[in-house]
């Protein structure tokens, strides 16, 4: 019995974050789908491919292993896609791109770099602004598309869009905080927190919203729009924060460590995705991004 593309595609989800839940939210399916895939593997395989611990996954050095045989399958698959796109027809003309702040930090660059490879004759144009803007910027025809968090999308009826990428929210910690050593965390265990709150593309007021369901507002130590920030402070023990996985790095630029924890309770999930005007005429460059990244969703490589 051999094993399928979707089972190395999940194995693969679910060692990159490290946990079944997150792993499901990245791939936009059910934690049983993933588990099962997982259990399959390990049956053909003959090995443990990951120890299960309260906290999510720890990978195995067989895991790890298989995995490096995985990252290069997975390649393989993405490059025949470009190769075929290759082969089609040149395409011209231009791309006027919007993307947010979050987007533009975390996923612009690498799409851009595949795009620019299928499509080097494409004259691409990119503007980074809020998510309320790039809404006004595509309904008033100035944009394309844009690359954008989708979940509070203002201008449904107007705009059309495709989801590529949703990250759950969890807690930062710096690594020597007590919540970091328990074995589950529960949302009013983070209440009294002072809160570092990301002030873009409405992180701060999803981060606001959950603490303030204990009906107290939380302690808000400090607010800011960089990333990075957040995680000096959170590294150096100025309080902690809720974010998404999407912008989780264990490390501050300082070089202090970060952890990232699972909170029970109903966090919410950051969606990201290609937003575009409904029944506006397309550009031929215009289909051919939102094709790559369909295509690239599809595939499992982004």
């Amino acid at each position: 019995m051999s094993f399928t593309l979707k089972q190395i595609r999940y194995f693969a989800a679910a060692a990159e974050m490290g946990s079944i839940s997150a792993a499901s939210h990245s791939l936009s399916i059910s934690q049983s789908a993933v588990t099962e895939a997982i259990k399959d593997l390990e049956a053909i395989l003959g090995v443990k491919l990951f120890e299960r611990h309260p906290r999510g996954l720890h990978i195995t050095p067989e895991g790890r292993r298989f995995q490096r045989s995985v990252t290069a399958i997975l390649a393989e698959v993405a490059n025949a896609t470009r190769v075929l796109a290759e082969g089609s027809k040149r395409v011209g003309g231009q791309l006027n791109l919007g993307v947010t702040s979050l987007t533009a930090g975390y996923v612009l660059s690498e799409m851009l770099s595949k795009f620019r490879r299928l499509h080097p004759d494409v004259e691409v144009t990119a503007i980074e602004d809020t998510g309320e803007y790039l809404e006004h910027l595509l309904v008033g025809g100035e944009l394309d598309v844009a690359v954008m968090v989708t979940t509070n999308l203002r201008n449904v009826h107007a705009l059309q869009s495709e989801i590529f990428e949703v990250s759950p929210f969890r807690l930062w910690l710096p690594i020597d905080h007590p919540l970091a050593k328990q074995q589950s965390i529960a949302l009013p265990d983070v209440a009294d927190e002072p809160l570092i709150v990301l002030d873009v593309d409405e992180m701060e007021q999803e981060a606001v919203k959950l603490l303030s369901a204990f009906g107290k507002r939380p302690k808000l130590a400090f607010r800011t729009r960089s990333v990075e920030a957040v995680r000096s402070l959170v590294a150096t023990g100025a309080g902690v924060a809720i974010l998404p996985d999407l912008v989780y790095r264990p490390w501050s630029l300082e070089g202090d460590r970060i952890v990232s924890r699972d909170v029970s309770g109903a966090l919410p999930v950051v969606q990201v995705g290609l937003v575009w005007r409904k029944g506006a005429g397309m550009s031929e460059a215009t289909q051919e991004f939102i094709t790559m990244m369909q295509t690239l969703t599809a595939s499992g490589v982004r």
